[in-house]
């Protein structure tokens, strides 16, 4: 019996920081092996905007370009992602689990257990901080590279400070809600958009004074790798931080808290109009036990809804809107940017509509839009069935194990497709409010082409989920694996050595044919369709062969 909900909590949630750490760790690593053989006027010769955006100060050296565009920007939303996740499991989790009242069954006040879950958000950010402070201090060595004058604790201490603000965000709301899912959206939204506010609000003099309205300012403003620890700024997000914490506990004390999460399910929600009530109960079936399919599409239907409409709205239409304002801004810049850079951000001609939607769209927001659903399917798929110890009531219906996998599969292949479908449209609508003139077909092949991204990486969280049955493990292992390879996918085509390893993970079979202004490589989309279809093959095998849990 564990003694406390501190000890609980670290130990069930150390093995994802560090991993999540290490796989930095080894990125800062191979990022800052690449720069050594590069000539470094790529990036100090760009325009002093665009320089902003990317951390890299006028006289970049090696090393502040590897702390700036590696350590800055993915180490801080990493751990903050990491953060984000503890935040929206710490009460709200509980509740959806149904083991809020075990917890509170013992001699502990709700305020306790909020405190305990609070600690260990600042422990393990501090924990996944000090793994990266270290390796910075440890890697440009094992390198031979001057690091003289990069404030390394400076720029951690600063990670830290915004990992731990995501952190009590996700967790106030969770609190206050009993929502793990929106928690974790909420937080998760705020972050995105702050560090994205941040990176281009100076690119336009009449709005660069906003960013002071974004936490992420208050984290990477003044460039604490090169310019030290800004106490200023720390106030301000310890304040944050402090005022967060205080209304998480008010909010868990005023709430009547649930024993386990309750929400109605889509497929009830149209067996509640005469008007569908046939049609579903022939898909789903009318008893309770509907078809796997069809149950797990309805379990993730709320994640869907927020996707599906970020995605047509904010990424798709919105993104058509605004060109007709900043085009003639990127037009000015596009000469200095060189496609080595670009190449960073997804690639493309910021010049052209097609570009620009890619830099802004299909670069990064695509890939996580799809991974969100499909990475999440995938690894609450089976272990998540065995964590709930409904696992045994599946397989007790007259159905095959393969059965289970592969209805599981079509729900995560039926949720990507409703996501890709939102972006196309989004995207189409952005070119016709625009008048951008875009190719329907080619935004269907650069959507269909992230569809089929995301499908290889929910698979891979699949694979893990029938290998391992551990929700954490097929999370982390397959978005660990996808952050590796993202920026693999960047930096390796610099080197004239490691260009050639590139092709060998799925990020260059997606845009590196630019699906946007040549339409679909058949080519590469049958490489993607091939890796989905392994991965859900050893998810089969795998499953097939593995003794199942029954406790969570």
């Amino acid at each position: 019996m564990l003694s406390t909900v501190v000890t609980k909590t670290f130990l069930e949630r150390w093995k994802g920081e560090v991993v999540a750490a290490i796989v930095l760790a080894l990125m800062f690593y191979l990022g800052m092996a690449v720069y050594r053989d590069i000539d470094l006027r790529v990036y100090t010769d760009l325009p002093e905007a665009m320089r902003s955006l990317m951390n890299i100060p006028p006289d970049a050296d090696v090393g502040a370009l590897a702390y700036g565009a590696i350590y800055s920007a993915y180490g801080a939303l990493t751990i903050s992602a990491m953060a984000i996740a503890m935040g929206s499991a710490s009460i709200a989790g509980e509740e959806r689990k149904g083991t809020m009242g075990l917890l509170l069954g013992n001699p502990k006040s709700r305020s306790h257990v909020l405190v305990s879950k609070a600690v260990n958000i600042v422990a393990l950010s501090a924990l996944g901080a000090g793994i990266l402070w270290v390796a910075g201090i440890v890697v440009p060595d094992m390198l031979s590279v001057d690091i003289t004058g990069i404030a390394v604790g400076a720029l951690m201490v600063h990670m830290f400070a915004i990992a731990v603000f995501h952190g009590f965000v996700a967790m106030a709301i969770g609190a206050w809600t009993g929502k793990s899912t929106l928690a974790a959206g909420t937080a998760t939204a705020l972050m995105v958009i702050s560090f994205f506010a941040v990176g281009l609000l100076p690119l336009f003099d009449s709005l660069a004074n906003g960013v002071r309205a974004f936490p992420w300012y208050y984290y990477s403003g003044t460039d604490p790798h090169i310019n030290g620890m800004d106490w200023g700024h720390l106030s301000v997000l310890i304040a944050l931080i402090a005022v967060l914490g205080v209304l998480s506990v008010i909010g868990v004390n005023r709430r009547d808290l649930r024993s386990q999460e309750t929400r109605v399910s889509l497929v009830d929600r149209l067996r509640a109009y005469p008007q569908t009530r046939k049609l579903v109960d022939r898909l789903a079936g009318s008893t309770r036990v509907s078809r796997i399919w069809i149950k797990t599409a309805s379990e993730n239907q709320g994640i869907l809804i927020v996707v599906a409409y970020v995605m047509f709205l904010m990424m798709g239409l919105m993104i058509g809107f605004m060109y007709q304002f900043i085009d003639d801004a990127l037009v000015r810049l596009a000469d200095s940017f060189p496609e080595e850079v670009m190449a960073l951000f997804g690639g493309g001609d910021m010049s052209r509509p097609e570009g620009f939607y890619q830099i802004e769209t299909y670069g990064l927001m695509t890939p996580i839009a799809f991974m969100v659903v499909t990475v999440l399917i995938g690894a609450k798929a089976l272990a998540g069935e065995e964590a709930d110890r409904t696992m045994g009531l599946l397989l007790a219906n007259p159905i095959k194990r393969r059965t289970v996998v592969l209805e599981k599969t079509a729900a995560m292949a039926i949720h990507a497709f409703v996501v890709a479908f939102a972006l196309w449209a989004g995207v189409v609508g952005g070119s016709l409010v625009g008048g951008l003139d875009m190719s329907i077909g080619n935004i269907a092949a650069a959507t269909g082409l992230g569809m089929l991204l995301g499908l290889v990486f929910g698979a891979l969280a699949l694979a893990l989920s029938a290998a391992f049955g551990r929700t954490r493990l097929a999370v982390y292992g397959s978005i660990g694996l996808a952050l590796a390879c993202y920026i693999a996918n960047g930096f390796l085509p610099f080197s004239e050595g490691l260009e050639g390893i590139a092709k060998w993970q799925p990020f260059h079979y997606y845009l590196s044919s630019d699906p946007l202004i040549n339409g679909m490589n058949w080519a590469h989309g049958a490489v993607l369709l091939s890796l989905f279809v392994v991965l859900v093959w050893a998810a089969v095998v795998l499953f097939d062969r593995r003794d199942l849990r029954q406790t969570g």
